[in-house]
């Protein structure tokens, strides 16, 4: 009895594991960032817009 074909598997899955574990933190790293700078840009044209309010 062979198990090579299990131990292919396993080390396959293992592989996949790591590779997600790996690139996972990175896109969301990525989210995180896109919506901070979104944030801070609908910020920096309220402000913007505040600011023109007043002076009228």
């Amino acid at each position: 009895m062979s198990y090579a074909g299990y131990v292919i598997a396993a080390y396959g899955v293992f592989a996949v594991a790591l590779l997600w574990d790996f690139i996972a933190p990175r896109i969301r790293t990525r989210q995180l960032l896109r919506a901070i700078r979104l944030l801070s840009t609908r910020q920096a044209a309220a402000r913007t817009q505040d600011t023109k309010e007043l002076k009228r």
